[in-house]
């Protein structure tokens, strides 16, 4: 055993020698004598897509699943006991014509009613109130009442009130429920309290406290990490269910607003893309439609990014032109676009300007993009985009239009992509890529040489993707390095946008995600805090970062960047070290004053690559921060092994 122990001490001995004599020093310089190409305010920002649950049953407050009994199977989500009947005559809204009648179930002794499921549960906390709101009717004279409960999985009963329907006219009722305790699958129950029947219609429960504290809200700890990422951009509602597998599973923008009862549900499409993955109940109530995400947008400081459909559906899932719109038949589509121009930013006076207004809204939410498509790729694209574009400027010519490269970072749909966005003259080309680290790693220097009178690059998803698909610390440090090369190319890149966005422990069909979720907690990635570490230092103008002359793309396993922030007087500067070993640096300032000064360092680091951050363990790695002193126009530092590291020096 003491061969053994002295074995492994000289094997780690060695190791560690090897470790020291490889260890590098870099000298890098960072020119403030000349500050670079400024850098956009929306540069690092966020992407919502209904993936994952992340609409409803995820930021989207509502509890009840298929509140409406609009899902193709009426009463999928719900359990029904006694006599309820599901019927569509004089409904009380038009586009959701379905509703129950709960009545007389025969007999005293017996009871008639409905329970609800919820997205995987009811996730309530103890102590926190839940508005329990419906649409009901008598359809005969009188009065009849409803109790409304609480239960959890074993059928306890820990929260009632009831309801007295007065009314043979559609009403909204309501009545707020405390929960005497904490549950994460609860289940919504309720009762017929009387012989009278009773219709209803459009079931909700939301907590009382959502973020904003609105009534038809977001869940606020999830809206919560969305503003502390302090986002510059945020793009909505999709990637591929702008799409839609076929024409008429596309997003519409338009049957999401308005009267949130009244708006048409939608099926979605990731409740079939993977079978090994399927959701069968995963549909869009359309409850979080484009006015609350323009006032989600508004809310954490971001500009607002729509993509609409450019009469396209997906290409991945129709392999001919016959589910598309032909170019003659465009016209729709394109007065859908300039529509919602409107909506977001027309006066009260124009027709949907006052359908925004109508809503709570009078001011303008000031639109300045919108993307035309998602991922599409050949000659059916451009074909297409260029009557919007003449459409859209013709009307708004300051109005800023993104097209598309496909789905691929490179090939030859890639590049006839970009051919014909220069041709239409884009203002951006939206690049999506989810590659392995060794990709990210390696193209850090992807924009360098790019051409520089072009469209600018939009990268509007992206995410590095290892080998077990998860939100490790690989992953994040290997994207920490890649995002220094926008940085320094941010006369190129204008904006970019991690993707997903949010997933549901229980319901997801795509990972890596930036932020995970069950109905009672939230956890934020690795990737999160790097983006979180770029949205909240994002600068004013870039700095020549250089060793040797050279940029640093990975030499001895190091990535950086620099920015000048002159609205907060400070230098910026980010650094990634992905290799094994320690790395001492000393940063040059030319153009810096001999003085002392104050700064932080904030590290995020690890020694277990395949580390999460898990709902148990939610702070397993978080950035940690520490105050530094830099004296002269020289500053030294020693980067931890795979380590991403932030110094923020003030001027």
């Amino acid at each position: 055993m003491k061969k053994s122990k002295s074995l492994v001490a000289l094997t780690f001995s060695i190791i560690l020698g090897t470790q020291l004599i490889f260890a590098q020093s870099h000298n890098i310089s960072v020119d403030l004598k000349k500050p670079g190409s400024p850098i956009q305010k929306t540069m690092y920002g966020i992407f919502f897509e209904d993936i994952n649950y992340g609409a409803d049953g995820g930021l989207y407050a509502e509890m009840v699943k298929n509140r409406s009994f609009e899902f193709p199977q009426s009463l999928l989500g719900w359990t029904t006991f006694g006599n309820v009947e599901v019927r569509t005559d004089n409904p009380a809204f038009s586009n959701n014509p379905h509703y129950v009648r709960l009545s007389y179930p025969g007999h005293d002794e017996k009871h008639t009613g409905l329970d609800n499921e919820g997205f995987f549960g009811f996730g309530v906390h103890k102590d926190a109130e839940y508005r329990f709101s419906v649409w009901a009717r008598l359809p005969e004279d009188g009065t009849a009442s409803i109790r409304i409960e609480l239960i959890d999985p074993e059928s306890t009963i820990f929260s009632t009130q009831n309801l007295t329907i007065d009314s043979k006219e559609w009403k909204k009722y309501q009545v707020v429920l405390k929960a005497s305790k904490t549950e994460l699958k609860a289940r919504l129950r309720i009762f017929l309290a009387s012989n009278n029947s009773v219709d209803m219609d459009h079931v909700s429960l939301f907590p009382v406290d959502t973020w904003k504290g609105r009534e038809n809200g977001l869940r606020k700890d999830l809206a919560q990490a969305l503003y502390d990422l302090h986002p510059g951009v945020f793009r909505f509602p999709g990637g591929c269910i702008v799409e839609g597998t076929d024409l008429k599973s596309r997003y519409q923008w338009k049957n999401s607003v308005g009267s949130v009862e009244n708006r048409k549900m939608n099926e979605n499409r990731w409740e079939y893309t993977f079978p090994n993955r399927f959701f069968p109940d995963y549909f869009q109530s359309y409850g979080m439609g484009f006015y609350e995400l323009f006032e989600l947008s508004e809310d954490i400081g971001a500009e607002p990014l729509p993509v609409i459909s450019c009469g396209l559906a997906c290409q991945f899932q129709n392999h001919d032109d016959k589910e598309n719109v032909a170019v003659k038949n465009l016209d729709p589509y394109i007065q859908d676009a300039l529509d919602l121009i409107e909506f977001a930013n027309g006066n009260v006076t124009t027709k949907w300007g006052k359908v925004r207004s109508d809503m709570g809204h009078p001011t303008s939410f000031n639109l300045k993009m919108m993307a035309i498509g998602n991922e599409q790729w050949g000659e059916l694209y451009p074909e297409r985009l260029e009557p919007f574009i003449k459409a859209i400027r013709a009307k708004y010519p300051n109005f800023k239009i993104i097209g598309t490269s496909g789905p691929s970072p490179d090939g030859k749909d890639f590049d006839f992509g970009w051919k014909e966005m220069k041709r239409l003259k884009a203002d951006m080309v939206d690049e999506h890529y989810y590659k392995d680290p060794k990709w990210f790693l390696a193209n850090a220097n992807r924009y360098d040489k790019y051409d520089r009178k072009g469209p600018k690059v939009f990268a509007g998803e992206y995410a590095c993707h290892p080998a077990n698909r998860k939100n490790n610390f690989e992953s994040a440090l290997c994207e920490s390095a890649f995002m220094t090369g926008f940085e320094r190319n941010a006369d190129v890149v204008y904006q970019c946008t991690y993707a997903p966005l949010f997933a549901h422990v229980q319901g997801w069909q795509w990972r890596p995600d930036l932020i995970w979720f069950d109905n009672l907690k939230s956890v934020r990635s690795f990737n999160y805090y790097v983006q979180q570490l770029y949205g909240m230092n994002v600068g004013t103008n870039v700095l020549t970062t250089v060793e040797n002359k050279l940029p640093l793309e990975g030499q001895d396993g190091i990535y950086a960047s620099s920015a000048l922030d002159k609205t907060k007087n400070e230098i910026i500067l980010k650094i990634a070290n992905t290799s094994d070993t320690e790395q001492n640096v000393s940063y040059i300032f030319s153009g810096l004053k001999k003085t002392e000064r104050t700064g932080t360092k904030t590290i995020l680091r690890s020694d277990n690559p395949d580390l999460e951050n898990t709902l148990d363990n939610p702070t397993a790695v978080v950035p940690t921060t520490t105050d530094i002193k830099v004296s002269g126009n020289t500053f030294e530092t020693v980067l931890s092994p795979k380590s991403f590291n932030l110094y923020v020096i003030k001027l």
